[in-house]
C-alpha cells in the first residue's frame, strides 16, 4: 500500500473505529491507541493478503467487518488487562500492608486483618497519605524518589507517611 493510500484508509476508518474502543474502554488516549494498533494490524494484514493473492481483494464490508472485529477484540482484551492488573495490586497493596503491620508488633491481631479490610482502609485515606503510602509500601520507593516524583520536600514525605501509616492503624484497630 503506498503512503496515499494508507493515509486515505486511516482517514476513512479512524473515527468509527475510534468511537467503538471508546465506548468499550472509556478512557479516550487508550481508545486512539486501539484505534492506532487496529489500524496498523490491517493495513499489515491487507498487504500481507495482497501478496499472497489467496483469494481476490476484500470487498469493504468484509474489510468493515474485520476492522470492527478486530477492533473489539482488542478492546475488550485490555479491559482484561487492566482488571488482572488493578486485582494484582491490590491484593499485592493488602499483603504488603498486612505483613508490615504484622512485622511492626502493632496492637491488632493477624487473625482479624482480611484483605478487604485493609484495601477498605487503605483507599479511604485522604489523597496525599494514600499515595505516599502506595509508593513506599507497594512500589517500593525511597524518600528521596517520591520527593522527586511529587515535587515535595523529603521531610514533608517523611511526615506523610508517618501520618499515613498512624491512620490506617487507626482505622484497622477502630473496625473490629
Amino acid at each position: 500500500m503506498t503512503r496515499e493510500e494508507s493515509i486515505a484508509f486511516y482517514k476513512e476508518h479512524s473515527k468509527r473505529l475510534y468511537n467503538i474502543s471508546l465506548r468499550i474502554v472509556q478512557d479516550s488516549a487508550l481508545a486512539e491507541e486501539i484505534m492506532l494498533d487496529t489500524i496498523l494490524k490491517a493495513l499489515r494484514s491487507f498487504d500481507n493478503h495482497r501478496t499472497a493473492q489467496v483469494r481476490g481483494p476484500w470487498n469493504k464490508a468484509q474489510e468493515n467487518a474485520w476492522l470492527t472485529k478486530t477492533c473489539i477484540r482488542a478492546s475488550i482484551d485490555e479491559l482484561r488487562k487492566r482488571r488482572r492488573e488493578r486485582l494484582f495490586l491490590d491484593e499485592y497493596a493488602a499483603e504488603e500492608a498486612k505483613n508490615y503491620f504484622t512485622t511492626e508488633n502493632t496492637d491488632i491481631p493477624t487473625s482479624e486483618l482480611s484483605i478487604e479490610r485493609i484495601k477498605a482502609s487503605i483507599s479511604s485515606l485522604p489523597d496525599p497519605y494514600r499515595l505516599v503510602l502506595n509508593l513506599i509500601l507497594i512500589d517500593g520507593l525511597d524518600y528521596e524518589e517520591i520527593s522527586s516524583i511529587t515535587e515535595e520536600k523529603e521531610g514533608t514525605i517523611r511526615t506523610q507517611y508517618s501520618r499515613a501509616r498512624k491512620m490506617l492503624a487507626s482505622k484497622l484497630t477502630a473496625i473490629k
